[in-house]
């Protein structure tokens, strides 16, 4: 038989449910706080979010839609910055950005981290000083290092031995002297998927503090005339729910930062810990609050800065998901429900994976509501699909819709405000959908609708 092809069957792509399938909720129209939005409520049975009900955003605005709760934003925003009272909080561009979302980090007073020089592009748009923005990636190029000194970047997370070079010659060009930090990875395994771990010594980030690149890395750093080296960065990983992983890596880092100031006599004055702070997607699921976090990571910094007789350096943070990903819903529209009996019930929308590709790329769980009706029927097991030409179109794997559902009705999706649009695509030549902020009764966008003409556009075929 061919490695490459092989017969079909009930079972093929292993996309039955196990034998234990979850459990329905209690109530299929119940919004747990802990998922949906800080405004979500039901009004006759409609959901509302910042005052708005999701029909007539769908009529207004068309649907698949993206729907941000500002408020819930911002104040996710505000218990950060409250929290970290003495620390930096940037807030992590990745998760979503869009031109207003910069505006918002900043009214609240978060700084901005970007990864490109196309997110440095939206942050500047959006009027975002330079002084206030990091900057990483781990292949900046020559070009996007240039961007960074020209518009003063506050810090350049470094990230190998290459852009050492590459900034240096930048910055003598200029004649600036950048703020640099370099990006170690501890060794400390996070509890996340493979793809989003980040702080092993087996991946693409940063310099490995167990094989000597990391303090190779501060030896070249501190002798290139034009970097000006304040601290190290660390990050360990996604999606993660207690702080025990942060204690390793800043043992780790603390000591590092030690045998930096015996070898070198240069005391670094600022420890970024990174993100990855994880949210609730499901009522299972128990992220600690801001202020809990704050409170763990700044004592642990202090305790290992003490026990290693070092003065303690300025920590940053940089949550995006935790900010943005539970202020954010996707509403889509219901086309087809096809039942395959005895098995579940295939519900498929007119999204999916050019929206929401986490589901398909890491196993991601949802959590998903019937939103433009309440209804008494009882549960019927099912699996949210997109319209795709793809088997693995999935949204959500297994939940519990009302067994009355029908083609038109609204279903949301719930904790998508974080890397869903900003990892959208085009696939099948699907348009991006639009995103709407709603605030105290209004709604307004911020994103228009992608539509047929943008995606020929570029096709000059």
């Amino acid at each position: 038989m061919s490695r490459y092809a092989h017969p079909a069957g009930s079972r093929h792509a292993e996309v039955l449910p196990e034998d234990n399938p979850p459990l329905p909720p209690e109530d299929l129209n119940e919004l747990d706080p802990r998922v949906w939005p800080a405004t979500s409520r039901r009004d006759d049975g409609e959901l509302t979010v910042g005052g708005v009900g999701v029909a007539t955003l769908a009529r207004t605005y068309g649907t698949p839609l993206f729907v941000m709760d500002e408020e819930d934003f911002r104040g996710r925003a505000r218990d950060f910055r409250t929290a970290f009272t003495d620390a930096d909080v940037y807030y992590a561009g990745k998760a979503l950005l869009t031109k207003a979302v910069a505006r918002w980090v900043m009214e609240e007073g978060l700084k901005l981290d970007v990864c490109s020089g196309g997110e440095l592009a939206v942050a500047l748009a959006a009027g975002v000083p330079g002084d206030r923005i990091g900057m990483h990636g781990n292949n900046k190029s020559t070009r996007e290092l240039r961007r960074a000194v020209e518009v003063g970047v506050g810090r350049i997370i470094i990230d190998s031995l290459d852009e050492i070079e590459r900034l240096e010659g930048v910055a003598a060009e200029l004649d600036r002297r950048p703020k640099v930090l370099i990006r170690v990875t501890t060794g400390v395994e996070a509890h996340t998927h493979e793809f989003v771990a980040t702080a092993h010594d087996d991946q693409k980030f940063g310099f490995a503090m167990s094989t000597g690149a990391a303090a190779e890395a501060v030896r070249r750093v501190l002798a290139a005339p034009h970097l000006d080296l304040v601290g190290l960065h660390s990050h360990i990983g996604s999606q993660i729910f207690d702080t025990s992983g942060f204690e390793v890596a800043a043992r780790r880092v603390t000591r590092f930062l030690a045998g930096v100031h015996e070898e070198q006599g240069v005391t670094l004055a600022e420890l970024d810990l990174g993100g990855g702070l994880g949210i609730a997607y499901t009522s299972g699921d128990d992220p600690l609050d801001a202020k809990t976090i704050a409170q763990s990571l700044t004592a642990i910094v202090r305790r290992e800065c003490e026990e290693a007789g070092l003065p303690q350096p300025r920590v940053a943070v940089e949550p995006g998901r935790a900010i943005a990903g539970p202020a954010g819903i996707t509403v889509y529209e219901v086309g087809t429900v096809k039942d395959v009996e005895g098995i579940r019930t295939y519900v498929s929308v007119d999204g999916g994976m050019s929206d929401n590709i986490r589901t398909a790329l890491y196993g991601s769980e949802y959590t998903g509501r019937l939103v433009s009706r309440e209804s008494d029927a009882g549960p019927m097991l099912s699996r949210l699909v997109g319209k795709h030409c793809e088997s693995g179109d999935i949204i959500v794997h297994d939940l519990h819709l009302p067994a009355d559902l029908r083609p038109g009705d609204l279903v949301a999706v719930a904790a998508t405000g974080a890397y869903c649009y900003s990892m959208a695509s085009n696939y099948n030549h699907l348009p991006r959908p639009a995103m709407v902020a709603v605030r105290g009764g209004e709604a307004r966008v911020i994103v228009r609708r992608e539509t047929e003409e943008d995606l020929l556009r570029l096709d000059v075929g």
